[in-house]
């Protein structure tokens, strides 16, 4: 990648003002000066200087975030507030205001929750990795917390176990279903990823969801510490498991 597209990437400004740090020899990369726009950068980690501050480049960053409800699982809606609006104003809060070297504009969610839907979303810059969480070859277990109207009868769970339809060509594959100590809250674990498919599964066996929180999906599990409606970085080890 070209020095000045990466400053770009990195929030550092604009293509023709990384240029002009550029060509007036105020661009550092690991010590060493840069003078040409084009030069190119080959590595997974960078030290940057750009006009006196400096800066760390990893070509990935992941955050885990507590989705609250009320916010969609999109880049941008131009009605309701999105994930990555809400992923923008903590990371401003975090870093006082500033973003330069975090690459905002690349960042996504991997996977979809409803807009009432809570619990462990991951936001990326890796595509490759959000491909393999996603992919329905991969049959990634994703676990959630479970609230009904009502209880649902030992035939229900059973249903819901084997796999029940919900209106697509083949049935749910099978999940694993437990009930909780509370009276209508249940866990339930499945490997596909199908529109309001949680919600759609209950309804079959005569039950509404009125509360949904996931709380795990495939290796990475949603930090019990982290309040609903924040972020944080992953770890390395959480990085390396996924």
């Amino acid at each position: 990648m070209r020095i000045d597209r990466l400053l770009c990437e990195m929030n550092i400004g604009s293509r023709s003002k990384v240029k002009e740090y550029i060509k007036k020899g105020q661009v550092l990369v690991n010590g060493v000066k840069v003078t040409r726009p084009d030069t190119k950068m080959e590595g997974n980690f960078f030290r940057i200087c750009c006009n006196g501050k400096e800066y760390s480049y990893r070509p990935y960053v992941y955050y885990m975030m507590n989705k609250p409800p009320g916010v969609v699982t999109a880049t941008s809606d131009k009605r309701d507030k999105t994930v990555l609006d809400l992923l923008k104003e903590q990371l401003l809060s975090q870093h006082q205001g500033d973003l330069a070297g975090i690459p905002v504009k690349n960042i996504f969610p991997v996977g979809r929750l409803d807009k009432d839907t809570v619990g462990l979303l991951l936001l990326t810059n890796d595509g490759a990795l959000a491909h393999r969480l996603l992919s329905p070859k991969k049959h990634v277990p994703k676990r959630y917390l479970v609230k009904t109207d009502d209880r649902v009868l030992e035939e229900g769970l059973r249903q819901l176990t084997q796999g029940v339809r919900i209106g697509e060509d083949e049935i749910t594959l099978p999940a694993t279903v437990l009930q909780a100590e509370d009276e209508n809250t249940y866990f339930i674990t499945i490997t596909e990823g199908k529109f309001h498919q949680v919600k759609r599964m209950f309804q079959t066996v005569g039950v509404r969801v009125i509360y949904l929180k996931r709380l795990s999906m495939g290796t990475l599990s949603l930090d019990e510490e982290l309040p609903e409606g924040q972020i944080r970085e992953l770890t390395q080890e959480e990085v390396a498991d996924l």
